[in-house]
Parts: C-alpha cells; structure tokens; sequence
C-alpha cells in the first residue's frame, strides 16, 4: 500500500497489493475544505518519515513497527484508497452501500468536515425543481417564493445566499444511520416459526371430560 501511495514507479515488492488513491475528488471546493487540507498535510508528513529510495521502504516500515507507527500509517494508506464516488452510468451498490456503512461507523458529518453546497458545487449542476426543493428543506416555502421566479443561475447563487450558514446537505453527503446501512437490498424479514399446536388452540373452549368405564 505505501509503494501505491508514494512512489510514482514501485515494483520493488513481490506483495501484489493494489491501493489506488482516490483522494481528492474532482469536485469543486472540495480541496479547500480543512479536513482535505488536514489529510494533504499528514500525507507530506509521511512522505518525510519514509525514504526517498523504495527500495529501502521495508526496513524503514520495519522500523516504524517498533515505534508502534504502523497502523496510523496504514490506516492512512487506507483512507486515500475509499471511492465512494456515485456515478450514473457506474451503480456500484453494494460498494456505496459499504460506504454508507463506514461513512455511519466513523459518524461522518460532511457539514462538520467544512462542506458548504454552493452554485458551483451542487446548486448550478441541478434543475431549478431540486433546487427550489433544497431550499425549501432548509428555509420553509416562504423563503421558496422569493426566488422562484429567477432564472437557473441567478436561482442557484440566491439559493448559496440563502442556505449559508444552515448546514444543508445534499442526499449524497448525507451520512445514514448506522442501523439501516450495509443490509442487502432484498433481504426480506425471516417469517415467523409457526407455533406449536398446543398454542393455537382456543383455550377458552371447554374439552369434554372423559367418562370413566365404572360410571
């Protein structure tokens, strides 16, 4: 994973191990979020701790082994490798609802991490509906009518005026709760065992007593 991650040209392992890094995503604004800048900034402090020579990473990780260092290294080798990239002619479902599943564990809050929707993010790449429809999520109908009338990109920029500061995120950004995610789309629910006969019995009817021979 290390060779993946910070050498352009690494085949100096026999280990097979493809991390293809996916950060940072194309999308705009993205990079100048203080969580992307903070990971920017923990790979270059890295990149200082390993050699410059691949050749040399082995002994260098053997050493960081004894310095207790590895799993925050490789935790970060790990987190340059998630895609959790939507793509329309791509649907990947199983793999975003794995996404949905890591985004609920780590309790990840995109509003939190610094992502602000913004026209050139999200509002100037949706239909004027969607984008009436998120204003009317964050600021109620009244605030609705105030941009109704204007056309798309005018309606997007309004739209940033107006949900700055609400911490409104698109479907996409939004993290679900960690008890609906990573369940297989079509599992239905166990139908219930049956009872025993015993217990389907009405139990107010009174039985016949049985008569014994003598009488």
């Amino acid at each position: 994973m290390c060779l993946e991650q910070f050498y352009h040209y690494a085949p100096h392992s026999c280990l097979q191990i493809k991390a293809n890094s996916h950060f940072p995503a194309g999308a705009a604004g993205l990079g100048d979020m203080a969580a992307a800048k903070a990971i920017e900034e923990r790979h270059d402090q890295w990149a200082l701790r390993l050699p410059s020579d691949p050749r040399a990473l082995w002994d260098a990780l053997v050493g960081l082994r004894h310095q207790n260092a590895l799993a925050p290294l490789f935790s970060h080798c790990v987190s340059l490798a998630v895609n959790a990239v939507r793509e329309p002619h791509q649907p990947r479902r199983e793999a975003l609802r794995h996404a949905d599943c890591l985004a609920a564990t780590l309790s990840l809050d995109m509003a939190a991490a610094g992502w602000t929707t913004a026209a050139d993010n999200y509002l100037g790449r949706i239909t004027k509906t969607q984008i009436l429809d998120a204003v009317r999520e964050a600021k109620g109908e009244s605030t609705v009518q105030l941009i109704a009338h204007l056309k798309k990109a005018d309606m997007a920029k309004e739209a940033q005026r107006l949900l700055e500061g609400t911490r409104w995120l698109p479907e996409v950004l939004r993290t679900p709760p960690l008890e609906t995610t990573y369940a297989p789309a079509d599992r239905q629910a166990a139908p219930a065992p049956a009872l025993p006969e015993f217990l389907t019995q009405d139990v107010d009817r009174e039985e016949p007593v049985p008569r014994l021979a003598a009488e």
